[in-house]
């Protein structure tokens, strides 16, 4: 066996070259990184027509730092993957619905996808849960403009057919990755301290609805060893155990926004196959690729 590194961030909001330093100074300090893990909210913003595109207050609406890469300025130095979260540049993520390279080193794991990573399974879900557009299909396109901005926002609410191609995949995931939490995941962690660092939280804890449920029912039904999101701005960390004679947990990470003083960035060490060391790039897995009507039609 051989270990490796990654290093998980919550919300990305487009601060690639914080992420990158922070990933040199560890090599630097003899914790190379192999992979980085982003929880949405990625921002991948090429030009100005995708930041029209992104969702958010206008005082936020800044090109950010991605479009050097895209264009070749810079190149990431570590091998990137990531998933969308709810600010983002739709347009360009719906190009990209089962994945892709959107920068040399950098990939987008689509709507909902299964990447492999040096023998990891690693799977996806972008977007966030809103039960109201869950059961729809897929109905929005660019141009996006100030009369379609509704369909822009529902455009990253997760849909059920990203949850069942999901529950298709037939083996056991290493990790999983969502922007936001699964709804209960604060009831196997230290919900008391999540409600005093967080008053607003209490209500949706209360009421069950601070949270994605399709998430939860995917955690549950494919029992991964890791599960990491953001979204919340808020570090929280969970045990879930399932009821199974192996006595198996889900071990769950959601990590902060970056900003100055908190917890957006850690790293964790994975133990591999020494059949897959040298493996150095990402292999995505065959998710069923459900007919067009099921994803198009609203």
């Amino acid at each position: 066996m051989k270990k490796i590194n990654i290093a998980i961030t919550g919300c990305g909001h487009g601060e690639l070259d914080t992420y990158y330093r922070l990933c040199d100074l560890l090599e630097k300090q003899g914790t190379p990184i192999d992979l980085l893990i982003i929880t949405g909210d990625f921002q991948a913003v090429r030009n100005q027509e995708d930041l029209g595109c992104k969702e958010s207050p206008q005082k936020y609406k800044l090109m950010r730092t991605f479009y050097r890469y895209y264009n070749g300025e810079k190149k990431a130095s570590v091998l990137t993957i990531y998933i969308g979260g709810n600010h983002e540049a739709v347009n360009y993520h719906q190009e990209l619905y089962y994945g892709g390279w959107v920068a040399p080193n950098i990939y987008y794991m689509g709507a909902s996808n299964v990447i492999r990573y040096k023998g990891l399974k690693i799977g996806g879900i972008s977007g966030i849960y809103k039960p109201f557009d869950y059961h729809r299909g897929y109905y929005e396109a660019p141009p996006y403009t100030s009369t379609s901005s509704e369909e822009k926002v529902s455009s990253y609410h997760l849909r059920e057919i990203e949850v069942r191609k999901m529950f298709s995949y037939p083996y056991k995931l290493d990790i999983i990755l969502s922007h936001d939490w699964p709804e209960g995941i604060y009831n196997y962690g230290d919900r008391n301290w999540l409600s005093r660092r967080k008053s607003g939280f209490v209500k949706d804890m209360e009421e069950g609805s601070l949270g994605s449920i399709p998430c939860m029912s995917l955690l549950k039904h494919n029992k991964p060893r890791y599960w990491f999101a953001s979204h919340m701005h808020v570090k929280f960390t969970a045990i879930v155990p399932h009821d199974d004679e192996g006595n198996e947990t889900t071990k769950f990470l959601a990590l902060d926004k970056c900003l100055a003083h908190r917890d957006y960035f850690q790293v964790l060490p994975f133990d591999i196959d020494d059949a897959f060391a040298e493996d150095s790039n990402v292999e995505r897995a065959v998710l069923l690729r459900c007919s067009s009507t099921m994803i198009r039609n609203g």
